[in-house]
């Protein structure tokens, strides 16, 4: 199944399961079923991250041209908090973002295009979050804008004081510094 959220360009997408006494079997990603539901992408790798801690943030992140990234979210262990923000200058959602709860229990995946930041609070200690990419990382163009900015407002599912952070990510640059970054 996939959704359409606020945003129109991200989306939420659920495979289905198919359970029985031993557990459940799903298709996490299959590329001709989802090209039939309109949705096409060419991922060229895959991420795979693990999170010690309750309230680890990991972004907000993304990479400019020519290296952008879109990005196949899924949580495969525990839960966390998903969030896309819209960077795209001219955008009529430009600043606003969306948001998911993507747990091992839902299933949910959640397709963040380029053009958006993207971060994740973990919402269960031991939590691993496997994605698809669209472009290779290239550090030249990583780019990041620091969690709690209050030009943006994001709701975190935890207080301030329980946010767990990389030095990196701790010191990213405010909001207004990506306005150059995408254009409509």
């Amino acid at each position: 199944m996939i959704e359409t959220l606020e945003i129109k360009d991200v989306l939420l997408i659920t495979p289905p399961r198919f359970g029985d006494s031993r557990g459940w079997f799903s298709e996490s990603w299959n590329k001709a079923k989802l090209a039939s539901a309109g949705f096409v992408q060419d991922f060229v790798q895959d991420n795979h991250s693990y999170s010690a801690n309750r309230g680890t943030i990991r972004g907000l992140h993304c990479q400019i041209a020519p290296f952008v990234q879109g990005k196949l979210v899924r949580c495969v262990r525990g839960a966390i908090w998903d969030v896309a923000i819209d960077i795209r200058r001219g955008s009529p959602t430009y600043g606003r973002h969306v948001a998911a709860e993507l747990s091992a229990a839902n299933g949910t995946q959640l397709w963040i295009p380029g053009g958006f930041l993207h971060g994740f609070c973990t919402r269960e200690p031991e939590s691993e979050v496997i994605y698809k990419v669209t472009g290779g990382y290239d550090k030249a163009s990583e780019r990041g804008v620091i969690w709690n900015d209050p030009d943006l407002a994001l709701p975190w599912p935890i207080a301030p004081d329980e946010a767990v952070l990389s030095e990196k990510d701790a010191i990213l640059p405010r909001f207004a510094a990506c306005e150059s970054w995408f254009s409509v």
